[in-house]
């Protein structure tokens, strides 16, 4: 739960920042515009740069939203790289740190899944942020090293680590549960809401069972993991 509201702090105060920022660039920009604009020859053509004003500032309004919603993407995909990295560090250390086959081997048919879907979630909400190319890189470089990472960490740590001592049970309890309420925030919040809550769905009784269906069969078949995990 404290994850959770971490992560809706982290997120509104994040999103309100950068949002700042670009209506501040873009008043700026417009001031300076206008003092170019300021000439004798303006003057001269009143009724037509009124005309030209109202066409600005209607594109400048549809702009702001394109804006904000860009700039509302690209804050939930970094939020959720982040509690992705901190998730993945923690399966891949247990994974490193497992002496056992027959602990691996489970571990690794649930690692190979999850990863799989955490990809596809994460690499769409990329998309969508339309990032440029050295942030697509650097993203997906993090998202493919961190449970390698991890595993060597395990590995390092396997002479000495111990699966049920009091300390190791409480600081893997408590990084679990912090990427647990990360990730349970942003699928909710960031993800599903704002997919179930789209005019197309709303507007589609036979698509919004679909969905909802779907989520169902979803969370289910992630589920059956923990038999494995």
């Amino acid at each position: 739960m404290l994850a959770a509201i971490a992560t809706l702090v982290v997120d509104t105060i994040a999103t309100g920042y950068f949002q700042r920022a670009a209506h501040a660039k873009k008043a700026a920009a417009v001031v300076g515009a206008d003092d170019v604009e300021a000439t004798p020859a303006h003057h001269a053509h009143v009724g037509h740069s009124h005309g030209v004003s109202a066409v600005v500032a209607s594109s400048a309004a549809a702009s702001d939203d394109g804006g904000a919603q860009l700039i509302r993407q690209r804050v939930i995909s970094q939020v959720l790289e982040l509690g992705i990295i901190v998730h993945s560090v923690i399966i891949g250390m247990s994974l490193g740190a497992s002496q056992s086959t027959s602990t691996i081997r489970p571990l690794v048919v649930a690692l190979t899944f999850h990863q799989f879907f955490e990809g596809i979630g994460l690499g769409g909400c990329i998309v969508q942020a339309k990032f440029r190319l050295k942030s697509v890189l650097l993203m997906a470089l993090f998202f493919s090293l961190t449970t390698p990472v991890g595993v060597v960490i395990g590995i390092g740590i396997s002479s000495v680590y111990d699966e049920n001592s009091p300390n190791t049970l409480i600081i893997q309890g408590m990084l679990s549960a912090a990427a647990a309420g990360i990730l349970n925030y942003m699928a909710l919040v960031d993800l599903l809401a704002e997919d179930f809550m789209n005019p197309r769905v709303q507007g589609n009784g036979r698509l919004q069972v679909i969905v909802n269906l779907s989520l169902l069969l979803g969370t289910a078949l992630m589920s059956m993991l923990a038999i494995w995990a």
